[in-house]
């Protein structure tokens, strides 16, 4: 199964999280399927930024969302 989810590749003490498709069974950080946008939690204005077309057709193929994903996604939509 396929599942939109986080994925980290910020420095030390910097995070900074991709957020991606992936196959539920790689690990956090293993190779993702496709890059839909990416999410840095550090700035005070949580900057993100998603691409709605991939996101979208991931979800007609049937991909899942973790909680946070969710959450990110709906706060960006509003």
């Amino acid at each position: 199964m396929v599942v939109l989810r986080l994925t980290r590749v910020g420095a030390k003490k910097k995070p900074f999280y991709r957020i991606v498709a992936v196959d539920s069974r790689k690990k956090r950080d293993g190779k993702a399927l496709d890059i839909l946008g990416y999410y840095d939690p550090r700035k005070e204005a949580d900057k993100t930024h998603i691409d709605m077309e991939k996101f979208n057709a991931w979800i007609k193929k049937g991909a899942q969302t973790s909680d946070i994903v969710k959450n990110i996604v709906k706060s960006a939509k509003a």
